[in-house]
């Protein structure tokens, strides 16, 4: 480089996003995403949101690299304006707030406002460049633009809270994003859910999905109510809640007595009995959201003329608000950042510098640039030997894909649960054929078995399929020319796939049920959360399924997450080894590996504590 100048021709710029939750970095190479993965992963703290030294060293690794060669750095968000917020917030509420003003300070004073040193450590003051700090809202805007297959989109962003803004919309086009419209905290769509999910006994910044996934269970009994005391709703989706019962503001918890004797009952207690109160209550603000996020949608297309919608930040994770914009929004098509919360941050602060910033050339073929999400570390069959051997496992390997494919596939169609391990990691919440636990999707048993014997958790979750994409709209309410190939649409199960059952029961008695042809996806309100399969994006899982598909003439399988509750998902094959051997998983497949449990050495205890204490875990 000349006199500070920035040498654009072969360029490497790293995201970090940290300090609020799922910290995560991210690495471009001439515009190209070569790696991006959560500290998580790393450090096996669920949510980890230290600073993302760990995964900052895997996309130095993955890209050949050393801190050095970097050219930028982004962050996420910008700090000051975030403490902007934060001071003029306790001010607003003083003198309210000056004791958590207090607890705040000390962690701003001697962290969150020194980020250049931060990193600094970070990258062994190897690097020389300069540190860029990208709008939070721009940075969600960026991971969901610039990896999309269009050329111009609308753009939404729902979640919490960034500096300011709670949720924005614009456009993109070509290499360009504009934000015109916001939404300012403490209005925020990301902490009224999280409020609720806080309510129904579960964790903020964790259990919202276990909310989603409750609702159907009950009746949204409350939903006039929330709607009459709790949120002012307009016609275009904005909204203004009624702060008398949110004190985030002020205090560190969601919500104050006042909200508990809105809703006649106090908050549920983790790990207590689900009664049917809490289900409705998770009926009606799921349906809450919904309708705003259709609001929402509908204005944005009216402002915006586009008939493209891109989607990120936290609230985008909710799949069956997607699939209700998917379905009966304008747009013609959406997509949706596999990251969408504070992980994908990181990729889109590096991304907005790379265009916005540089204003580098961006081109679109009609699909994404997102390489399926598959973007953290893998191991190779040699590696995965040396780790086997070391543990003294009983293991067969397989000379061909195809061979392993036929045998895993038969397994699964005997009703064995595979713990499913090949190339690299998922960047993301959702694993999606590289980590992950495979089952029959026909089994009447296996979502049971599934929970309380491999992931220890709650009976009434749902599990979601994985269908060959050319298959799906055999299965699901799903255009054909739609896909999800990220887990992040919720379609309703075709009618001539239902079982015409009268219903069993109320509340979690409906999992009594049989509902369809797959009844170990099915949920209770006959919808379920789709992956769609494409040799291109996933060829390993692809490979898999279309056997099972020729044996069995069924494309549908059980995908979830390879960890069990309280445990981020796998990175490594020790620790897919250490999980298998743990649960009553049948079978793990480590590349071309497969090991069967029956054939191990007796269970030791060690493989049990290494879990010991988490099976009780949000």
């Amino acid at each position: 480089m000349v006199d500070g100048a920035i040498d654009t021709q072969s360029m490497k710029i790293l995201g970090i996003s940290a300090f609020y939750h799922d910290s995560a970095a991210a690495l471009l190479d001439d515009g190209r995403i070569v790696a991006a993965a959560q500290e998580e992963r790393f450090t096996r703290k669920k949510h980890d949101r230290d600073f993302p030294s760990h995964a900052i060293r895997y996309c130095l690794e993955a890209a050949g690299c050393r801190a050095a060669d970097i050219d930028m750095v982004a962050f996420y968000e910008k700090p000051l304006l975030r403490f902007d917020r934060l001071l003029e917030t306790y001010l607003a509420y003083a003198p309210r707030g000056f004791l958590q003003f207090l607890k705040s300070l000390p962690v701003w004073l001697r962290q969150k406002l020194h980020l250049p040193k931060e990193m600094d450590d970070a990258l062994q003051g190897q690097y020389q460049g300069r540190y860029i700090f990208i709008e939070h809202h721009e940075s969600h805007a960026a991971s969901a633009f610039f990896p999309s297959p269009f050329d111009r989109a609308a753009i939404m962003t729902l979640d919490g809270v960034g500096e300011w803004a709670t949720a924005s919309f614009g456009t993109g086009q070509g290499g360009r994003i504009d934000l015109s419209h916001v939404i300012h905290f403490p209005h925020s769509l990301g902490l009224l859910y999280s409020a609720f999910t806080y309510y129904v006994g579960f964790r903020v910044n964790s259990g919202e999905y276990k909310l989603m996934g409750l609702a159907p269970y009950g009746e949204p009994r409350f939903k006039d109510l929330i709607l009459r005391e709790l949120l002012d709703l307009k016609e275009d989706g904005s909204f203004r809640l009624n702060m008398r019962y949110f004190p985030y503001g002020y205090r560190m918890v969601m919500i104050n007595r006042a909200f508990e004797k809105l809703f006649e009952a106090p908050a549920r207690r983790a790990e207590t009995a689900i009664t049917q109160h809490t289900m409705d209550v998770a009926a009606s603000i799921q349906s809450v959201t919904e309708e705003i996020m259709l609001r929402i949608a509908k204005h944005v297309h009216r402002v915006t003329g586009e008939k493209n919608l891109v989607l990120a930040g936290g609230v985008a994770l909710n799949c069956v608000g997607n699939g209700r914009i998917l379905r009966e929004s304008p747009f013609e098509e959406i997509w949706i950042q596999p990251a969408a919360g504070d992980a994908g941050g990181a990729l889109g602060a590096a991304l907005f510098v790379w265009h916005q910033l540089l204003d580098r050339e961006r081109s679109t073929d009609g699909r994404d640039q997102q390489q399926g999400s598959l973007l953290g570390p893998s191991f190779s069959d040699p590696q995965i030997k040396e780790t086997l051997d070391r543990l003294d496992a009983k293991y067969v390997h397989f000379e061909t894909d195809q061979e392993l494919y036929r045998q895993v596939a038969d397994l699964i169609g005997s009703e064995k649960v595979i713990g499913w391990f090949q190339g690299r990691m998922e960047f993301g919440p959702r694993a999606l054929g590289n980590r992950s636990i495979l089952g029959d999707a026909r089994s009447e048993k296996m979502q049971s078995v599934m929970n309380l014997k491999i992931k220890f958790r709650e009976s009434f979750r749902p599990f979601a399929p994985c269908v060959l994409r050319d298959k799906a709209q055999d299965y699901f309410d799903l255009d054909p020319e739609h896909e999800s190939p990220y887990m992040l649409i919720v379609a309703p199960v075709k009618e001539d796939r239902r079982l015409k059952n009268q219903e069993n029961g109320q509340g979690l008695k409906k999992l009594d049920t049989k509902r369809s042809e797959l009844p170990a996806i099915t949920h209770v309100d006959y919808s379920a959360r789709i992956q769609t399969v494409d040799e291109q994006r996933h060829p390993r899982l692809f490979g898999l399924m279309s056997q099972f598909d020729r044996r069995t003439d069924c494309p549908v399988v059980i995908n979830t997450s390879f960890n069990i509750r309280g445990e981020p998902i796998v990175c490594t094959p020790q620790e897919a080894y250490h999980c298998f051997m743990a649960t009553d998983m049948d079978c793990l497949v480590l590349g071309n590996y497969l090991l069967h449990k029956d054939r191990q050495a007796q269970l030791q205890q060690h493989h049990i504590d290494r879990y010991k204490g988490q099976f009780s875990l949000d």
